[in-house]
């Protein structure tokens, strides 16, 4: 099973929330992109089994996310 999460960047708050559709109540948030990647590797499998999930392989898929305002 592959499982897409996506990390996107709030401005306002200054920090990455990781989020997926795939599964239920992953949110996690950081300042730091690298450390919000490692906080969801480890944070998925417990969520899975939370979720009873069947214990098989899976694979993670991320995508990012940051949209910024320039001002000329």
């Amino acid at each position: 099973m592959d499982y897409v999460i996506t990390f996107t960047w709030d401005e306002e708050a200054s920090v990455w929330i990781a989020t997926s559709n795939d599964i239920p109540g992953l949110v996690l948030e950081s300042g730091s992109f690298d450390a919000l990647l490692e906080r969801t590797r480890f944070a998925v499998p417990e969520l899975l089994a939370l979720n009873a999930s069947e214990a098989q392989p899976f694979s993670l898929t991320f995508k990012s996310e940051r949209h910024e305002k320039v001002v000329l």
